[in-house]
């Protein structure tokens, strides 16, 4: 993380961040949905049904790869992608622990 200096943060602090930064693109959470609703893809599939160009395609999929929320299959010439459910799991319980914080309950706050 570089300038962040990361290593001040606990390690669910930056777990967090990291979940955010990658799903911090609409073209990823365009990806995402797409793999939800087919529950497998390849490369091309999803190239005709979000309108971006293959390169560009396959930097997001990286992306999501990286972070563990997709895996690939490859298949012949072609690589198949769906979601991690282990990981999506881990992912969403991680987001929702935090999300799910309550605030406090000062009534005469700001």
């Amino acid at each position: 993380m570089g300038l962040t200096k990361a290593e001040i943060f606990t390690e669910e602090q930056n777990e967090i961040a990291s979940i955010a930064k990658v799903l911090g693109h609409p073209a990823r959470i365009a990806i995402l949905q797409y793999l939800f609703k087919t529950e497998a893809c390849i490369c091309g599939d999803l190239v005709n049904e979000i309108g971006l160009a293959q390169p560009t395609i396959s930097q997001h999929l990286k992306e999501l790869k990286n972070m563990g929320i997709i895996k690939g299959t490859i298949e012949g010439t072609s690589v198949c992608y769906c979601i991690d459910k282990d990981n999506w799991q881990r992912v969403s319980g991680t987001l929702g622990v935090f999300i799910n914080k309550k605030p406090f309950s000062i009534d005469d706050c700001c």
